[in-house]
């Protein structure tokens, strides 16, 4: 892979041939929110299709596998690269959540059919002022909030940001809807892949989507695991190997419970009794354990249609999130 830092006259260039022309593996790195604008813009006059797979950064196999989903869809691929700081409140991980760009361009290398962009911007909210807010008093605030941005313009799906991550992270979702629709208002991809283990999340941006009117096919990409059935996830390396170990119980209780609704069992209180059960006897401690439609989110107390059972806990000081799906 040639990594270029973009220089709009030379390497718009790079790709006023079609995708199977270009030379291989040609990556352009962008910062700035206009010239990703500018690129997006040219290469969507040129008939080329685009697909985005927005991440936050300290990339594993499970993003590696977003972004070869998303050649399947479009000419192009864009990957962003950006620790958002108004999906984390000031009691959250914003200060230690991992980041390694040197590490996640070497991995991109690596990707079968390349990356055509890496948008790596410094700060998607400077707005050029100094306005820091008066926070007293307000109950759900954001580490962005906090800093005294000036950012005061909001995206929330209202019922399906509600419960689950949405009840124990208040701003979690709404910082993650206001940085998706930005994101997409800046590169303007046909299509954008997101990863199904963060499910509620998924499902949120789906629904911005339909009610927003964007353009965007937005793809879920099946959970990623380790080989030991972790699912795959940047905070995985903050676990000792203890906590790791306890941490398997999760994929096991997903799977325990599955088992039983295909068997018969399609009572949602036991189903989650026995997920609950299985990740405290590990020595985890539940967040909470849910059994709700796919679509709706809405919470079922027996299954009747396909459901997903999600779950977050916590192990140690890492909070890990899971799901699976039942069609029955």
């Amino acid at each position: 892979m040639k990594i270029f830092h973009f220089d709009p006259p030379f390497l718009l260039n790079l790709h006023f041939q079609s995708p199977m022309a270009r030379k291989e593996n040609q990556t352009i790195i962008i910062t700035d929110k206009y010239q990703m604008r500018t690129w997006a813009r040219t290469m969507r006059s040129l008939s080329n299709t685009i697909a985005l797979v927005p991440t936050m950064g300290f990339l594993h196999d499970g993003h590696l596998s977003l972004i070869q989903e998303a050649h399947n869809h479009s000419q192009l691929v864009v990957v962003s690269i950006y620790v958002n700081p108004s999906q984390f409140a000031p009691s959250e991980d914003l200060s230690t959540y991992p980041s390694d760009f040197d590490g996640d361009i070497r991995k991109l290398m690596d990707v079968p059919g390349g990356v055509d962009v890496v948008f790596h911007p410094h700060n998607l909210y400077d707005y050029g002022v100094e306005s820091a807010m008066d926070c007293a008093g307000m109950p759900d605030v954001s580490c962005l909030e906090e800093s005294g941005s000036g950012h005061e313009t909001w995206v929330r799906v209202e019922r399906l940001e509600k419960g689950m991550c949405g009840r124990s992270r208040p701003v979690f979702f709404r910082g993650v809807a206001t940085v998706v629709a930005k994101l997409f208002n800046i590169v303007d991809p046909d299509v954008a892949v997101f990863g199904k283990k963060d499910y509620q999340q998924w499902r949120i941006i789906r629904r911005m989507v339909r009610d927003l009117d964007f353009s965007i096919n937005v793809v879920g990409f099946e959970i990623v695991r380790d080989a030991d059935g972790l699912a795959m996830s940047s905070r995985n390396v903050r676990l000792s190997p203890e906590e790791r170990q306890k941490a398997l119980s999760i994929n096991r209780s997903l799977s325990k419970a599955k088992s039983a609704a295909e068997r018969g069992e399609l009572n949602c209180k036991r189903l989650k009794n026995l997920v609950a059960d299985e990740i405290q006897e590990a020595g985890g401690e539940l967040d909470y354990a849910e059994i709700v439609e796919q679509e709706s989110l809405e919470v079922m107390e027996e299954i009747k249609s396909p459901v997903v059972i999600l779950i977050a806990a916590w192990f140690g000081k890492v909070r890990l999130i899971d799901n699976i799906e039942i069609n029955i």
